[in-house]
């Protein structure tokens, strides 16, 4: 991988060491004998990070980086074997105002389509692959169609056949698909979405600013990306007043955070096991008669 990394970028590396990095890869800092540093993110197994995963991930990126709404690190080099970034020096405290704005912004420009991969997406395009997870992608009509058969149904259906979901899990999830019409909100045009917009794919930059990293970048509903936010953190008032200063949300998404949470719970429920499964049950049969989780 050094020697593929020093290909690719045209001069040699005269430091390699590791960092903390996320649980399907393996993370690097290096700095070039010209004084560059990078961030590298590779994976001894491939299967861990996915086929395609780092040129799929680095056409996100630059998707989002069209926007023009928040920084997300250049793309320096990508290999099947690694993906090498610009550096970004944290140890600020992420500004909750920039990302609310930014956040609108990103979603504001908008996709072809509910499901759209970014352009330099490796084929097949039919499909999202996270990590080495890989759910159908093919169109609908209307994104309350798209989330219930391209991702709630076969996340449910893996689920269960890995353990990870129980037949009363696997009941709640068809209910909530049944009723997705009621409960998806009124309809929306495609946004652009960073897909996996976790508090830890937020980076504070040192000078407070948010960058977005490790996107699994689609178009969407602008909805999932803050109710992701708010599954393992808070969305502040500050934060969700600033988005509404430029897009303001649509009645009743509060109402409608657990249900777009269901599909992170899914995947995480897929790839890791643990209580996720009945995290997500729960959370599905909230949603059977009455709604969910609010965001604030």
């Amino acid at each position: 991988m050094r020697r593929a990394l020093a290909a690719a970028l045209g001069e040699e590396l005269a430091e390699l060491e590791p960092v903390a990095g996320g649980d399907l890869n393996d993370a690097y800092r290096a700095r070039t004998t010209s004084g560059r540093t990078l961030f590298v993110k590779t994976a001894d197994d491939a299967r861990r990070a996915g086929p395609q995963a780092y040129a799929a991930e680095a056409a996100g990126l630059r998707w989002l980086a069209e926007a023009d709404a928040l920084p997300v690190p250049d793309v320096l080099a990508v290999d099947e074997r690694f993906l090498a970034l610009e550096w970004v020096d944290g140890g600020g405290r992420a500004d909750d105002a920039q990302l609310g704005r930014g956040l609108a912004l990103l979603h504001r420009a908008g996709a072809p389509e509910h499901g759209a991969l970014p352009a330099g997406t490796p084929a097949p395009r039919d499909v999202l692959r996270l990590g080495p997870l890989a759910l159908p992608n093919e169109p609908q009509p209307t994104w309350a169609a798209f989330y219930a058969s391209q991702r709630l149904l076969p996340l449910a259906r893996i689920a269960a056949e890995r353990g990870a979901l129980d037949p009363a899990g696997v009941r709640a999830v068809g209910r909530v698909a049944e009723r997705i019409d009621d409960l998806a909100g009124p309809p929306e045009p495609p946004a652009r979405l960073h897909g996996d917009l976790w508090s830890g794919n937020v980076l504070a930059g040192a000078d407070g600013r948010p960058w977005l990293v490790d996107p699994a970048a689609h178009g969407g509903h602008r909805e999932v990306d803050l109710a992701m936010l708010a599954l393992f953190g808070t969305v502040s008032s500050r934060l969700l007043a600033a988005y509404e200063d430029v897009a303001p949300l649509a009645d009743g998404h509060a109402d409608r955070v657990g249900l777009w949470q269901l599909f992170p719970l899914l995947v995480h429920a897929v790839l890791f096991g643990g209580a996720y499964g009945a995290r997500a049950a729960s959370v599905a049969a909230g949603y059977g008669g009455r709604h969910g989780t609010h965001l604030r």
